[in-house]
């Protein structure tokens, strides 16, 4: 597992290394003893201590085996894959296709109230029309070689994003202005997203900001596309992996910079002005 970009995942990491680190002390034993105990060179021990690798479920079996810890062991492996839930490479997210993730992050959706959505290069997948939705899903499992089941996955996210007509949530989406003209879809599919998003800023529901391009001095700058869940997760999209965020002080992080961003933005029919005008220029 590359080192993430996020401290939480890095100090999960740590905190499991450290729970290893104190079984093999509480047993009196040496890096060199456990690691020949387990039948493994000395330097796996010490990555492993050390946080450089994460340890596979075998290794933590082996590892309370020989500090006579067996009891220790379903916890360690809890922790351990929490810790390598928080940084998830997208080929491995998808190496069954895409709908599969899609449909693993319904409870996710449906337990959340508020979400903050900002996207600096594509629509926000909660408001992206199917064809839109297809043609970008496409170019995904095209460029990560994972298997295309891009049909199933688009009526997944679909059927996901029935929940932006729930009186009960809330949802605040910042979109940066270029991406009203990326041309991430086909013409004829860029128009129709475009249209859909002027209907989608009708809704009671939802809050659609759009952060304008060159005509105001920025005192944040375009970021990475984020959602914040509630205040309690947020989900970053890398281009090679999801980053997920849950201490505290980083959700807060990423709620400031929310925050900042949405007071650049415009709303209402400044917002619609702009699409509009995307939509006269052909996406």
């Amino acid at each position: 597992m590359p080192t993430s970009p996020s401290s939480s995942a890095q100090q999960a990491r740590e905190a499991l290394a450290a729970r290893l680190f104190d079984l093999r002390r509480a047993a009196g034993l040496t890096g060199q003893e456990l690691a020949e105990r387990c039948g493994w060179y000395k330097s796996k021990s010490s990555r492993i201590e050390n946080a450089r690798t994460l340890p596979s479920d075998a290794d933590i079996r082996a590892w309370c085996r020989a500090c006579d810890a067996v009891e220790e062991t379903e916890d360690l492996l809890a922790a351990a894959r929490h810790a390598e839930t928080l940084y998830v490479q997208w080929r491995r997210l998808h190496r069954c296709g895409l709908r599969q993730v899609h449909e693993a992050s319904l409870p996710l959706y449906e337990s959340t109230r508020l979400f903050r959505v900002y996207c600096s290069t594509v629509m926000p997948g909660l408001v992206q029309t199917p064809d839109y939705a297809t043609d970008l899903l496409s170019a995904i499992t095209a460029f990560q070689g994972t298997p295309d089941d891009v049909p199933a996955a688009v009526a997944a996210r679909t059927a996901r994003s029935r929940i932006l007509h729930d009186s009960d949530r809330r949802f605040m989406l910042l979109i940066e202005e270029a991406v009203l003209r990326s041309g991430v879809g086909s013409p004829a599919a860029m128009a129709e997203q475009l249209g859909y998003l002027l209907e989608v800023m009708a809704l009671p529901t939802v809050c659609l900001g759009i952060l304008p391009f060159g005509d105001r001095a920025r005192k944040i700058w375009p970021l990475e596309t984020f959602m914040i869940f509630d205040d309690a997760r947020v989900h970053v999209e890398l281009l090679t992996a999801r980053v997920t965020i849950t201490a505290p002080s980083e959700v807060s992080a990423y709620a400031r910079a929310f925050a900042d961003l949405s007071h650049l933005a415009v709303y209402g029919s400044s917002a619609s002005a702009r699409i509009r005008r995307a939509l006269g220029a052909g996406g």
